[in-house]
């Protein structure tokens, strides 16, 4: 009963939801039927209306139809009998058309307008023994009518996922500038004196896109509400180009600030409206808007920036970008896939080998069974690092589609502002892209001609950071064949020093290998990888662990994911026992957080303020079992701080002496400190040999 009542009451609210969108939704067609009455345009008619009913579905043809009838009743009384005969006719030809499922496109409201307008025109003319000329008015009203109805139909059919200023087609989104035009039509004659609250309003708007928003939106409002507005009145028709190239001016003088871009708007505007011989009351009216502008206040201003801005930089759907992370998933998908089957396929052969080998195996003796026992595992244990090896693809390809689809944003704003301030030096890219990543920083990737050598003015780099609102540090140029390519980064707030110390405990190898690498996105990664034992081997092995997940790290792969490709690897190497160990420290060079990694590593010391603090991580080395992962701990540097990453022939002395390092109250720089350390671990490791 309890789910019954909750279900009952779920229902209830959901129709009174629905119910209040469709009255809401009724509600806008009556008042959009009623407004567009009373867009007349004089010495044609006023067949917006009727377009709008033609373009109604289901719930809103009626609203329509009754807020048409009611405006032309009010507005056009002398026409009424004709316009209230057209949208009985506009509403019979809808409803006939619903009841028939009628295809869902432009094309029939468009002959509904057309048709209904015509019939209805030409009853009146024939009736009235018109002059010819009046014809031609009704086939002009009649072809008004049908346009007016696509455009309706247009922008009508453009949901709201839609809706963005980035990814809307600018078909579409003509569309709706021009049916909100019809729309404001009806409200230019309103005025105060001479000037127009609706002109003044419409201005400010396209003032506030030319400053806040998109170029082609503020024209686009520009063009379409001078013809409409040109229209709706006797010799105003010059307001199209009044509109038209004032905004032009405007958008020109946008990078100059809202002074510069509403100073050229006015005098633009006073231009026109002398040529035109027309009321002071248009300049007036474009003066008003210029100063409603100029009064915004800021936290309005960053509001109106985010609000044409926040979807910049949403990717349009099916683009290159898209296709690519939604091939890697799918190919992480499959490896994934395969990485299963490969284990199901072990498991499989290994029950068929103990059933089909048991007689045989009773047959050997001990020496064999140890030999066939040996190969068996040796077997097993290959056909499983083949399974991981494609988990580990797998998981690469997942890290690739999230650093695509989650991590970086590209900034096609900033893009154009580069590209507009790159022409005033006469350099003309052949591609620019700015990319923030998921840390929020940004870099400039600039493809160029190969004799481009622009970009090493310095003033030249100023003015980009400018552009860009970021601080960028030096550009780096690389040549290729034909061509360029001039990277900047952001300028990080920390400068890391580095220094490191090695001693070959025998031979002229030693065991331990050490690799520093950047990122490119702000990070600092330092790497200690020590292989078993001493001399060669633990050459070999220390230089492939350290390599291999230096080069995948450098690649843009995480942590977990390059520690299971390395692990495979040096499962497989040799037949022997292969094993290293893995300590890396991730620093970040804008906020000082370091994360610490290890794999079976011994401890790593952070010196702040002269005090050493120890950090301990228990972990398992790589190359020993699958499965294995990093241990994890994190910790915020600042300046002047040290941070120490050993190998164990640092602690085989024991680690007390670590924590009371050289008199840190004098500044060391990292070699030094380095060697020092070295220095000190030598004479341990030589006094304990004594001692012995």
């Amino acid at each position: 009963m309890k789910t019954l009542e909750k279900e009952r009451r779920r229902l209830a609210l959901l129709f009174k939801k629905e119910s209040a969108k469709i009255g809401a939704e009724s509600g806008a067609y009556f008042l959009a039927g009623l407004l567009l009455a009373k867009s007349l345009v004089p010495g044609i008619g006023s067949p917006f209306a009727i377009s709008l009913i033609c373009i109604s579905r289901r719930n809103n043809y009626l609203p329509a139809a009754l807020g048409a009838a009611i405006g032309y009743m009010i507005f056009c009384p002398a026409d009424f009998p004709r316009y209230a005969a057209a949208v009985v006719l506009a509403l019979i030809c809808v409803i006939i058309s619903q009841l028939a499922d009628a295809r869902n496109d432009a094309a029939l409201p468009m002959l509904t307008g057309f048709l209904t307008l015509l019939a209805t025109g030409l009853a009146v003319n024939i009736k009235t023994a018109a002059a010819f000329s009046e014809y031609i008015l009704t086939l002009a009203e009649s072809i008004l009518g049908a346009g007016a109805a696509f455009f309706f139909f247009t922008a009508m059919s453009s949901t709201r996922r839609r809706l963005r200023f980035k990814a809307l087609p600018a078909s579409d989104l003509v569309c709706i500038v021009i049916s909100a035009s019809l729309l404001l039509m009806s409200l230019s004659g309103i005025t105060i004196g001479k000037a127009s609250p609706a002109r003044i309003a419409v201005l400010l708007a396209i003032l506030i896109c030319a400053r806040f928003g998109s170029d082609r939106i503020a024209l686009m409002l520009a063009l379409s509400l001078g013809f409409a507005f040109g229209l709706a009145q006797d010799g105003a028709l010059f307001l199209v180009g009044s509109y038209g190239f004032s905004t032009l001016l405007a958008v020109l003088f946008s990078s100059f600030g809202a002074a510069c871009l509403s100073a050229a708007f006015v005098l633009s505007s006073a231009l026109f409206t002398i040529a035109a011989g027309a009321h002071v009351c248009f300049f007036a009216e474009a003066f008003a808007a210029a100063a409603l502008l100029l009064l915004i206040p800021p936290r309005l201003c960053d509001r109106l920036e985010s609000f044409f801005h926040d979807e910049a930089g949403i990717t349009p759907d099916g683009s290159l970008r898209q296709s690519l992370v939604l091939r890697l998933r799918f190919a992480a998908g499959a490896m994934n896939y395969i990485s299963e089957s490969v284990n199901d396929v072990r498991e499989r052969i290994n029950d068929i080998n103990a059933k089909s080998t048991a007689p045989a195996y009773e047959a050997l003796n001990e020496e064999e069974r140890i030999t066939r026992e040996i190969i068996n595992e040796k077997t097993n244990e290959i056909r499983m690092v083949a399974a991981d090896q494609f988990f580990s693809i797998a998981d690469m390809l997942s890290d690739l589609a999230k650093e695509l689809d989650e991590a970086e944003h590209f900034d096609s704003i900033a893009a154009g502002r580069l590209r507009r301030l790159l022409g005033e030096y006469e350099i003309y890219p052949k591609n620019i892209s700015v990319i923030e990543d998921k840390y929020g920083r940004m870099r400039l990737e600039i493809l160029a001609e190969a004799n481009e050598t622009g970009f090493t003015n310095p003033k030249l780099q100023k003015e980009i950071s400018k552009a860009c609102g970021r601080y960028f540090a030096k550009c780096s140029i690389s040549h290729y064949q034909r061509e360029t390519m001039i990277s900047f980064s952001e300028r990080p707030n920390y400068y890391l020093e580095t220094g490191f110390a090695q001693h070959s405990a025998e031979g002229a190898l030693c065991g331990d290998t050490v690799k520093i690498i950047n990122d490119s996105r702000g990070h600092h990664i330092l790497i200690i990888s020590d292989g078993m034992g001493k001399g060669g081997r633990a050459a070999l092995d220390g230089a492939m662990g350290a390599g291999l997940l230096s080069r995948l790290l450098s690649a843009g792969f995480g942590f977990d994911c390059a520690l299971k490709v390395v692990n495979s690897a040096l499962l497989v190497k040799s037949n022997d026992e292969s094993l290293a160990t893995l300590d890396c420290a991730s620093v970040d060079m804008f906020t000082g957080r370091v994360d610490l990694y290890k794999a079976g590593a011994p401890a790593t010391y952070i010196i702040k303020g002269g005090r050493v603090s120890k950090c301990e991580l228990t972990s398992m080395p790589a190359g020993i079992l699958r499965g294995i992962e990093f241990a994890k701990r994190t910790a915020v540097l600042s300046h002047g701080d040290y941070i120490i990453l050993v190998s164990d022939g640092i602690t085989d002395c024991g680690t007390d002496w670590l924590s009371a390092l050289p008199d840190l109250n004098e500044e060391l720089s990292a070699q030094e400190l380095a060697d020092d350390i070295l220095e000190k671990a030598l004479e341990l490791a030589s006094e304990k040999k004594r001692m012995i």
